[in-house]
């Protein structure tokens, strides 16, 4: 019996298309993607900032179907957790299809992740650059972490698609975010659960200006207003101060990218 078992789980990896494994949809690739999209189901990693926002809202004009996953992991900023319910509240207000299409919010809690970290995200200490050229907001293996318990989630709801909003343009220069980084989680997811999975990074390769666009294109001022209102950044999880592009303390490394995409993408649209 053991012996068939092994062959059996071997049989089913093998039924996985190897040519795709290290293959993340993102940009053209993304845009080109198949009409299958159309009937399918995506799991969208969705913290409630602006760039899972935006990921929410791509996800939603390509699929049947939408789910959502958020995760508390012991972060300052957990506020970001609040602003999941406006959000997918506002999205749904906005039209009637993405309504329709939006399925289950799941929300799970690690807060294992703080508790094997240092970082200025999940500890009460300032916000500084370290000898390695990062930021000590980066907390080592999140987004590993997080694809893992997304594509585990989204095997047991016979989930193949999942979205991110992982970038390498405009970011802090964690690991993590990084397009090779991508590759070698859906050639690892995919392997190790004997499934195929697809990564989609929409934002991998545009800036923060070219993703206020992206949600403008999406889904008009009404998104882009709702974004900026109701969508949570700010590492320090800062609400009291607004500024044009949205809430946050404006000096973190989170605001003033998200400051500085704002100011382009109003420059470029006059």
């Amino acid at each position: 019996m053991p012996k068939a078992g092994r062959r059996s789980q071997r049989g089913a990896a093998e039924q996985i298309d190897f040519h795709r494994l290290a293959a993340p949809f993102h940009g053209a690739k993304a845009r080109a993607m198949s009409d299958a999209s159309s009937s399918e189901t995506a799991l969208v990693l969705f913290s409630g900032g602006q760039d899972s926002t935006t990921c929410l809202t791509w996800a939603l004009s390509r699929f049947a179907r939408v789910e959502t996953l958020g995760f508390d992991y012991g972060q300052r900023h957990a506020i970001e957790l609040a602003c999941r319910d406006r959000l997918l509240d506002g999205i749904k207000a906005l039209r009637a299809d993405w309504a329709a299409k939006l399925g289950e919010s799941h929300t799970l809690s690690i807060p294992t992740l703080a508790a094997v970290s240092e970082t200025a995200l999940t500890r009460d200490v300032a916000i500084a650059m370290g000898a390695d050229g990062l930021p000590n907001t980066f907390v080592p293996g999140r987004n590993l972490v997080f694809l893992t318990f997304a594509a585990a989630l989204a095997y047991r709801r016979g989930i193949s698609h999942i979205v991110g909003g992982m970038c390498e343009t405009d970011y802090s220069g964690y690991p993590d975010c990084r397009d090779e980084t991508i590759r070698a989680m859906q050639a690892a997811l995919s392997l190790g659960m004997a499934k195929q999975f697809e990564l989609h990074t929409p934002l991998m390769w545009i800036d923060k200006a070219a993703t206020w666009k992206l949600a403008h294109d999406l889904g008009g001022d009404g998104l882009v207003d709702l974004i900026r209102e109701q969508s949570h950044t700010c590492y320090l999880g800062e609400r009291g101060a607004q500024h044009d592009w949205g809430y946050g303390c404006g000096e973190c490394p989170a605001c003033s990218l998200r400051a500085k995409g704002w100011r382009e993408y109003v420059a470029g649209r006059k």
